[in-house]
């Protein structure tokens, strides 16, 4: 059953692209934590050009996406389970940030990820 509070008609007014963008994000993430690890297995000389600054920015954006879509899911559909799975993807995602640099971090970092692609899909399907 709905909610009638008003924070739940604004989240109303939006549609599912939220949780659309935030898929793409995620696969965007994908794409640049694999093309990173191989680009610098390959030339290790140029860790030194990427800021570490972009994971914070990227982490940021995650969970403010992840607030907009799958809170809205919430109060659109009643079902906890996509912002649940979701949240725990941004934890080990926020985990991952701060392991040093390696194979765990970038292990870490594709779970997170993936786990929160996974809510964002669930969302967008109950949405449905």
């Amino acid at each position: 059953m709905p909610v009638s509070l008003p924070i739940a008609r604004l989240w109303g007014s939006m549609d599912t692209s939220f949780d659309r963008i935030a898929i793409g994000v995620s696969g965007l993430c994908l794409v640049h934590c694999l093309t990173t690890t191989i680009l610098l297995t390959i030339i290790s000389s140029a860790g030194g050009l990427l800021s570490p600054v972009i994971h914070e920015v990227g982490l940021t954006l995650a969970i403010g996406f992840g607030i907009l879509a799958l809170g809205r899911g919430i109060f659109m559909h009643g079902y906890m389970m996509p912002a649940v799975v979701g949240s725990f993807g941004l934890g080990i995602m926020a985990g991952a940030l701060s392991l040093p640099h390696g194979e765990f971090e970038i292990f870490w970092t594709l779970v997170g990820v993936s786990l929160v692609a996974l809510g964002h899909d669930l969302n967008r399907r109950a949405t449905y």
